[in-house]
């Protein structure tokens, strides 16, 4: 009854020291994998919602935003001027049913300095693919070479 209590204490202790030494670095390394896919399904999905935009990634650097339903590139300064100018001549604003005022204006300016931003951020993502890809593949093939104690029985 002893031996077996032995056995079990020791061989608890065998199963803690192994899953120390084997399993973490691959739970590790399967987290970083799973990290990466995350990263490349996000670049793939932008790659297609954001497809009209990236034909201009180099003019969306912070001061430019894409403007989808023109497909254009407009500049957040001339964009700015154009926003005040409409709030002080109080043009009609198909989105409220008004005339533009200021804080329409401010609003609006608000929404369009983060989508450049935004912008930014998102041909920036889609730049970054080819090297995503490339780290997926080094850690799958790494994965793959060292020895798992999951996979000897």
């Amino acid at each position: 009854m002893a031996r077996s209590r032995l056995r079990v204490v020791l061989g608890g202790a065998l199963a803690v020291a192994s899953f120390a030494a084997g399993f973490v670095p691959a739970r590790a390394q399967n987290a970083a994998i799973d990290d990466l896919n995350g990263k490349i399904f996000d670049a793939k999905m932008m790659q297609q919602t954001f497809a009209g935009g990236l034909r201009h990634c180099s003019e969306l650097n912070g001061s430019n935003f894409y403007f989808q339903p023109r497909d254009r590139v407009l500049n957040l300064e001339d964009y700015h001027r154009s926003l005040d100018n409409l709030a002080l001549q109080r043009v009609f604003n198909p989105e409220t049913h008004k005339p533009w005022n200021q804080q329409d204006a401010d609003a609006r300016w608000t929404e369009v300095q983060q989508e450049a931003v935004k912008d930014q951020a998102n041909c920036a993502l889609v730049a970054s693919l080819p090297d995503l890809q490339k780290k997926l593949q080094a850690l799958q093939q790494q994965a793959a070479s060292s020895p798992n104690p999951q996979n000897k029985k």
